[in-house]
Order: C-alpha cells, then structure tokens, then sequence
C-alpha cells in the first residue's frame, strides 16, 4: 500500500470534508430520494434519478476519501530543517530572465492551491526541485518553453 504525503492542514481538510460527506450529505440526499419514490413513477421521475445520481458521487467521494486518509503520512515541515529541497519545504525561486521571485511551498497533490502557492509534489516544478539545495538553478519545461530558475531560499515552517 502506497503512503500518500500531506500535511496536517491537508489532512484536517479531508477528515472535515469526509464528517461533512457523512454527517449532513448523507442524509439530505437519502431523505431526497425517499421524497422523490413517494411521487410515483421513478422511471420518468427526474428528481429521483437525481437525487440517485448524487448519492452515487457522495458514496464514491466517501471511498476515495477514506482510501486517501488510511495510506496518509502525515508530515510537519516544522520538524524538518536543511537547505535541500523536500517535501513540505517552502521555496523561493528566482526566475533567471527576469529576477522575480516566487514562493511555493511542496505540499500533497489533495492540498495544491497554485493561487495559494502550494504546489504538488507531483507537478514538473516540484519534481525538479527535489533534492536541490539553495544556490542551485533548475530548469522546468513548461507550456510556454523552457523556463530556469534559482533556488534563493528553502525554510521548513
């Protein structure tokens, strides 16, 4: 069994999203299809087929999430430290064209928000930069050719 790395806010966030799933979707879709069967007809009856479609999506949600939650490894970059690159670092790159700087920090793939600066540790940026150190330039390709960049700084908050 493969151990999936997050962090415990990532963590919290499928715990919250799982009690969510089975405390209040749960029941609210099982009461709207025993409403829907009391109106006839289920073969014409868009309501039921609806509301049996929905149950379907929560029931495999409910899966993968417990599925994702049994293989977590959860992992505290507080309690990491290093300039190597690794999961949970949080990294400033410099763009080597254009000397602007951006901050990512690797998390697990549930947890990436590029809005938020959290990136996957399956994306092409992140992957290059694993086990590099501070001072290294890496080059990523990406859709728009090939970009380089500078590893400026690597902390683990």
């Amino acid at each position: 069994m493969e151990k999936v790395p997050m962090t415990a806010a990532g963590f919290n966030r499928l715990q919250e999203e799982l009690k969510h799933l089975k405390i209040t979707e749960r029941p609210a879709v099982i009461k709207a299809i025993a409403e829907a069967r009391e109106h006839g007809d289920l073969s014409e009856n868009a309501e039921y087929h609806a509301a049996r479609e929905r149950q379907s999506f929560i029931e495999g949600r409910v899966l993968e999430l417990e599925d994702k939650i049994s293989r977590a490894e959860v992992i505290d970059p507080a309690k990491l430290s290093g300039n190597t690159v690794k999961f949970g670092a949080t990294v400033t790159l410099a763009d080597q064209d254009t000397d602007e700087e951006t901050t990512y920090q690797i998390v697990g793939q549930d947890e990436s928000d590029i809005k938020n600066r959290l990136l996957s540790i399956q994306a092409p940026l992140a992957r290059a930069l694993i086990n590099k150190s501070v001072g290294d330039s890496v080059e990523v390709s990406t859709p728009g050719g090939s970009k380089l960049y500078e590893i400026v700084s690597v902390e683990f908050r």
